[in-house]
């Protein structure tokens, strides 16, 4: 009898943000087991809730006939004029409205990003660690996902020496996430301009992936990418999941600046798979243009007496005091990126790792490689609950590494 397998596209794609240790985690919930999820970046179940802006808006949109319809594959005009604007103030020059994209979140648009531009054996730069759909898009496009290293002793900044011998007459573009997920890193100036003196010297497309630009801590600013570069074709992605607490709207846009006039070709490609989809969630669209217009200079959640601020004391705090485990310091976002001495606890499969303290402590993690890390010895900590639920996952894993030693 003939079987049906995955597709081959599929061979090497993996998201383990919610992969097997997440499936054995629901296995566990099924039968009546109270697990702690610290894997994966979504506020509602943490109590976060959306500004009250974006409820009235989204109640004013339902009550709109248009929004019952489909836009403009692109988005609806308010929209992508708001977006505009907000580009422009960060710095981004030859933009216009005609080249912003409105998707059902980054995700959609990531892969729209590598489906119009990779043909097969074409490579692309990703940082590693990275968010692995941009590896899992890259390879599901044709294209060959190269991985330069972002050096933990360095505060996790790309190695930009790293990335350079990894350019080859192959590669088509570079992908930057800042600030990057799952390390909390943001990148500063000087970093990104050697970055982009990279793209421009060897003809590249510059890839910024910069959703939590809005969720930075410590009275730093975020610098865009394609603000550094507008002689250089640059694809930005941003959106209101995660600043404004709504990742189940999919309310996401992605826009094109820079020496556009050179990529004539890759937007007719993008115009094409953006129409194909459609649009994106038109009630979702209308809530772009009050929150941006509307948005505070910095959100009270990552000020001293917030909650994002003060957890991320509470994380890094309780990790100074876990023997064997170090980490840096988060700068942006909500995520922290823990090493583990393998040698102390004789790690060598940090899927494992993870997987055995599921099963002890019912704490629930995703392990480093799960990020296109590729030594077994991190994983990541989504620190969105409360510090009293952070408190007593940091002291599961200190009790659970006392005497844990791997087979």
């Amino acid at each position: 009898m003939r079987t049906f397998e995955k597709s081959d596209k599929l061979h090497g794609v993996c998201y383990d943000v919610r992969g097997p240790v997440l499936d054995e985690a629901n296995e566990m919930k099924r039968r009546g087991v109270e697990v702690l999820q610290l894997n994966i970046g979504n506020p509602a179940p943490f109590g976060f809730r959306a500004p009250r802006v974006i409820m009235e808006s989204f109640e004013a949109a339902l009550k709109d006939p248009l929004s019952q319809g489909y836009s403009d594959s692109k988005g609806i005009p308010e929209a992508r004029q708001a977006i505009l604007k907000y580009h422009r103030q960060k710095g981004l020059e030859n933009i216009s409205e005609d080249l912003i994209y409105l998707g059902n979140g980054v995700s959609e648009l990531i892969s729209i990003a590598m489906q119009g531009l990779l043909n097969n054996g074409d490579e692309i730069l990703i940082p590693s660690p990275d968010y692995p759909l941009w590896t899992a898009a890259a390879k599901l496009a044709g294209g060959n996902p190269v991985h330069y290293i972002c050096d933990e002793s360095s505060g996790w900044y790309p190695d930009i020496a790293d990335m350079e011998r990894r350019i080859t007459d192959r590669t088509k573009g570079i992908v930057v996430i800042n600030p990057n997920n799952p390390t909390g890193a943001l990148y500063p100036k000087e970093i990104l301009e050697k970055i982009v003196r990279l793209a421009r010297k060897y003809d590249l497309i510059l890839f910024s992936d910069e959703i939590y630009d809005r969720m930075v801590l410590d009275g730093k600013v975020h610098v865009s990418t394609a603000s550094l570069a507008p002689d250089v074709c640059c694809v930005t992605f941003n959106g209101l999941s995660k600043s404004h607490r709504i990742a189940g709207f999919r309310c996401g846009w992605m826009i094109l600046s820079g020496a556009s006039d050179r990529a004539a070709g890759y937007i007719e490609g993008i115009n094409m798979l953006s129409s194909m989809r459609l649009c994106a969630n038109v009630p979702a669209q209308y809530l772009i243009a009050p929150a941006l217009d509307n948005r505070s200079e910095v959100d009270p959640l990552l000020l001293p007496g917030g909650r994002i601020f003060e957890q991320r004391k509470c994380i890094c705090d309780a990790i100074e005091h876990i023997d064997g485990v170090t980490a840096v310091k988060p700068e942006a976002a909500f995520y922290i990126f823990p090493k583990i001495d393998v040698g102390k606890f004789h790690v060598h499969d940090d899927e494992q790792f993870v997987l055995d303290f599921l099963r002890e402590k019912h704490v629930l993690l995703v392990h480093g490689r799960g990020f296109n890390w590729p030594e077994p010895d991190h994983f990541r900590i989504v620190y969105l609950p409360d510090v009293e639920t952070l408190s007593r996952c940091t002291q599961k894993l200190k009790e659970f590494l006392v005497n844990y030693r791997q087979k």
